[in-house]
């Protein structure tokens, strides 16, 4: 059996460096060799970025495991969400790709959400951040991607209920907000929106962002730094979810698990 770290992929070799740190911790962690593939994109950022060696995206990467005879997979997802939108449509792709490989069998381990690991990462961000400024009692935005799917949105509003029960009089208001999506009701407010609030458009604003990587949308040159330009608030942006050590705890004990539930012998 093969293991592999997987994210959706982005053409910010920062995405693809921190998604092989991820996996070499974890590899070190479960004692098992951790393969970093991106499910797309991540095959066009020049190799010269990524220390001369190329990023893998799935089916490729597939194909050369199936050439050398290897034909059972586990995947980590490295998602925030693996039961969303795009997880559904990984596994299609997936599905897709075994029968024309002539089959195919891969599996996945429990991932962030379902370890019930985010709501914790957040607030323990957005702690940090209120030490490192020298805030007090600031607002906080937890914002996310924002899409077509409720579910989504559901768990955005989760975590932001987590991080607001955690931290309780630490912070002032807490809003759950998307970067985009405005044609769904389910992700209003939107980013530019909630900056723009009453009581959020003066002073101190931590924004934490629903993101595992740098890459287009987080990071200094992401799109929702740029959306934070724009505003008259101070926004003083966590650092992200994916490097953060709990995060790594979470994936590695759903590591463990999904090892010991499978009989298949596991690749060198």
């Amino acid at each position: 059996m093969i293991v592999a770290l997987i994210d959706n992929g982005s053409l910010e070799p920062a995405a693809h460096h921190n998604l092989r740190a991820v996996a070499a911790a974890l590899a070190a962690r479960a004692g098992v060799t951790v393969e970093p593939i991106s499910w797309k994109h991540s095959d066009r950022i020049p190799a010269v970025a990524l220390g001369g060696v190329p990023a893998w995206t799935l089916a490729p990467w597939l194909r050369h495991h199936v050439v050398e005879g290897q034909r059972d997979f586990l995947f980590v997802p490295f998602f925030i969400s693996a039961q969303g939108a795009i997880g559904s449509a990984l596994r299609d792709d997936l599905d897709k790709i075994s029968g024309e490989l002539g089959g195919v069998s891969f599996a996945f381990s429990a991932g962030l959400a379902e370890a019930g690991a985010l709501g914790g990462i957040v607030a323990a961000r957005v702690h940090e951040t209120i030490a490192a400024k020298k805030l007090s009692h600031p607002p906080v935005i937890v914002v996310d991607h924002g899409g077509p799917s409720p579910t989504s949105a559901a768990l955005r509003d989760q975590i932001a209920d987590d991080v607001r029960r955690l931290l309780g009089t630490d912070i002032g208001p807490l809003t759950a907000a998307s970067m985009e999506g405005r044609g769904h009701h389910h992700n209003r407010p939107l980013f530019a929106d909630a900056l723009a609030a009453p009581g959020i458009d003066r002073g101190d604003v931590v924004v934490a962002s629903l993101f595992l990587s740098p890459g287009r949308h987080a990071g200094p040159a992401g799109d929702l730094a740029q959306i934070a330009r724009m505003a008259s608030a101070r926004v003083h942006f966590t650092e992200l979810i994916g490097a953060h050590p709990a995060a790594l705890d979470a994936l590695a004990v759903a590591l463990h698990r999904a090892l010991a539930s499978t009989t298949q012998p596991l690749s060198a």
